[in-house]
């Protein structure tokens, strides 16, 4: 087994097709299709099912193909560390649930770089794919919450996918509003007062289950539910449907504006108030990156967290 066919691999499980895949990499579709096949003869187990309409992984492909990423990248962390060449841009990449304040840390993290010489990303994404972009590599760090409710379960999901949760702040319920909502004014909100207006949640994609949400109280009766996939189109939602969401309360205006606003969330007999445990997960047993170091550094700063 070489690096070499840990690229192939890796290539043709992006592309779904050996002839993408051969394009990409310059070679020819038998010459890529040998490799293929003398690395599931030494491995002993298939890694593609081959079809008229492409390739797809086996599940036995799957779980290599976890592997052979992570082999890969150390490589190429290698490489970058310690190549001759600086053509490759050192890479550094964030996976978070819809947290304005995880942009705005990430923001003044990249302010302190020559962007000409780095790859950075920030994904603001579904729960499940922070864990999965964490687990393989695709991310150094995620950013995610639990509560009472989901933490059982979280915490299982976590361990399964080789990662840690490092706790950083907790937090009360918050309803997000903007500021010409009818309840703006109130000191407080509770569930009752909220019946008229619809709810805003962050889509989690099918058969996802309520641990993954987002959005504290998920499984309350809500008699208006809208279902959205990006904060820009959850803010629009707010203005002209007076929607709400249930969050944290830790929101950045320099990303935002000023238009929205929080406000304490009152619970009750059937709807209990949960402190939002709001934490950063990595992969086990692994020292952050300097540049990860410096994203957590603004992190706290931004949170007050010494």
């Amino acid at each position: 087994m070489t690096l070499t066919q840990l690229r192939y691999l890796i290539i043709i499980a992006e592309t779904r097709s050996l002839n993408k895949a051969a394009e990409q990499l310059y070679m020819s579709q038998p010459s890529l299709t040998s490799a293929i096949k003398e690395l599931e003869k030494e491995l002993g187990i298939t890694l593609f099912y081959r079809s008229g309409r492409g390739v797809t992984l086996t599940s036995d492909g799957t779980e290599f193909l976890l592997h052979a990423k992570q082999l890969y990248g150390q490589y190429e962390n290698i490489l970058e560390r310690y190549g001759k060449s600086g053509s490759h841009k050192k890479k550094f990449g964030v996976s978070t649930q819809h947290y304005s304040f995880a942009v705005k840390a990430f923001v003044d993290m990249a302010k302190q770089f020559d962007m000409s010489k780095y790859e950075f990303a920030i994904r603001e994404t579904k729960t499940a794919e922070v864990i999965s972009d964490v687990s393989t590599m695709k991310s150094e760090i995620g950013i995610l919450y639990l509560c009472d409710f989901n933490r059982k379960s979280m915490l299982k999901l976590l361990n399964s996918a080789g990662l840690e949760f490092h706790h950083l702040i907790n937090c009360q319920a918050y309803v997000y509003i903007w500021k010409g909502h009818p309840l703006a004014k109130e000191n407080s909100i509770s569930f009752e007062q909220l019946r008229d207006y619809p709810c805003l949640a962050f889509e989690q994609g099918d058969n996802s289950s309520f641990y993954l949400a987002e959005e504290i109280l998920s499984t309350s009766e809500y008699s208006q539910m809208i279902r959205a996939n990006d904060r820009a189109t959850m803010l629009n939602l707010m203005r002209g449907l007076n929607g709400y969401t249930l969050c944290s309360g830790i929101i950045c205006e320099e990303l935002n504006g000023n238009d929205y606003l929080t406000v304490p969330f009152e619970d009750d007999e059937y709807n209990q108030n949960s402190v939002m445990e709001i934490g950063y997960v990595t992969r086990k047993n692994t020292i952050l990156s300097q540049i990860g170091g410096l994203y957590m550094e603004e992190l706290k700063r931004y949170l007050h967290i010494s």
